[in-house]
Order: structure tokens, then sequence, then C-alpha cells
């Protein structure tokens, strides 16, 4: 990987990490067009680790709700810390088939346009919200709200998508599920983040040259994902869900066509 390459893969995730398009899907085919070998360890890691920083892009846009300490923020972090349990336990058993999915253009392709056929009619699902606020979110819709998040582990399916349907099935507003989906993506993303870094740290200490990349792609994905977050919001008020989901099916449709096509997506 190259730090051109790496560039390019940062800006495509920090511009899909909150759209509900799935970052990780977008990044896989993007590495294929750039030459690169999914297969590669690094780029495993890589595709995992740079997310942390579009997640700080949240931390920043947010800070009060992560950084001013008061009795409603402990609330607000025991349903985060909540959430995210379902998360960390099938990541931690399904880690290993989890990185396979990650090698794999025709899972992105068919989980694209099949998610973009469900975002069609999302909307009109959830007609009738009654949670308006993130103070109303209690701890059993937080949980299942992370269960909805696990279903994001398989690529292409996105975990904005995931998690923010779930938390409209849950009564959320669009707004509220969107932003209580932002903020979960933080302890998530650092776990995830974290336990990559556990098991390939090796191809960071012995390859100064992947820490280097690393950096730099954090740094660029943390900077358009800020842009990107105020984009989404303002969409999801103006147009819900209907136009991401005709973006998903067509991408899913090219993928899908190439491939049946003999083009090699593969490394």
């Amino acid at each position: 990987m190259t730090i051109f390459d790496a560039i390019i893969i940062a800006i495509v995730e920090g511009l899909t990490e909150f759209l509900p398009v799935s970052s990780t899907g977008h990044m896989i085919i993007t590495n294929y067009l750039l030459g690169g070998d999914t297969r590669d360890e690094f780029t495993k890691l890589f595709a995992v680790c740079i997310q942390l920083g579009a997640i700080m892009a949240v931390v920043v846009l947010y800070w009060r709700k992560f950084l001013v300490f008061d009795r409603n923020r402990l609330d607000f972090y025991m349903k985060l810390a909540i959430a995210v349990v379902p998360a960390l336990i099938i990541g931690y058993l399904f880690s290993d088939k989890i990185d396979a999915l990650l090698e794999s253009p025709l899972v992105v392709g068919i989980t694209l346009l099949l998610g973009g056929i469900v975002l069609l009619f999302v909307d009109n699902w959830f007609m009738h919200p009654q949670v308006d606020t993130d103070e109303k979110i209690d701890v059993f819709k937080a949980l299942r709200i992370g269960f909805w998040q696990c279903i994001a582990m398989i690529p292409g399916v996105s975990r904005s998508a995931a998690s923010i349907i779930g938390g409209m099935q849950q009564k959320l507003t669009r707004n509220v599920a969107a932003e209580f989906s932002f903020f979960l993506a933080v302890p998530t993303m650092a776990a995830a983040t974290g336990y990559k870094l556990l098991k390939g740290h090796e191809l960071l200490t012995a390859h100064p040259e992947n820490l280097k990349l690393l950096l730099i792609g954090n740094v660029v994905a943390f900077i358009v994902a800020i842009l990107a977050i105020r984009f989404f919001i303002d969409s999801l008020k103006k147009y819900g869900f209907r136009i991401w989901g005709y973006y998903r099916i067509v991408v899913g449709i090219i993928i899908l066509v190439a491939i049946a096509m003999g083009y090699k997506l593969d490394a």
C-alpha cells in the first residue's frame, strides 16, 4: 500500500462511515480498484483501524455528550456500554470468519443490493416514532440496537444503516436514531481497533512504514468525516433513506454485473 492508496481509501472511509452505504464495502472495492490485495494482513488491519479516525469526528462534533461530566452523562455512558456488548462478544467469537468476509467483493455486491432494497421502504415501516431525545432511550432499547449493529459485521451491510434501522425499530425518530448510531460507533470502533492492533501489532512494529500509513489514513478520515456527518444529518432530514437505497442498488448491481462478466475483482 502506498501513501496515495492510504489517502484515497481514507477519503472513502471518511465519506461513507456515517452514510448507510457501508464504509467497509466501499473500502474493499476501492482497494481492488487501486490494485491492492485484501488478503494482505496489513490491508485488513488498515480497513478496521482507519475507521477510528472517522469515529473521532463524532467526539469532536458532539463533545458535550462525551466530555461534559454530570449525572445525565453517566446514564449516557451506561447505555453505550450496554449497547456495545453484543458487538464485543460476536466480534470476538467470529473474528476469523469476519476477516475472511473482508476479502469478498461478491458479498459486498449482494449485501449492498439487498440493503438498498430495504432502505427504499424503511421510512414507511416506522411512521410513528415516540423517542425524540437520547435521554428517553432506556437500557433495553440500547441493547436491542446493539444487536442490530452486529448485522453490519457482514461487509456491505453498513454499521450506520443497521444501527439506525434498529433505533427506528425501537421507536426512535430518524435523527435520534442517527445520532445514537454515531455515539455507539465510538466504543464499538475503539474496541475493534484495539483488538485488531493487539492481534496485529507486529505488522506495525516490524514495518514502521505501515504505522505511518495508518496515522496518515486516520487523520484524513477524521477530517473528511467531520464534513460527512453534517451532510448526512441534513440529507436525512430532507430526503430520508430512499436516496441511499437507490445508490446502494446501483452500486451493488454494477459490482455483481462486473463479477458475472468475468472481471477480476479479487487480488
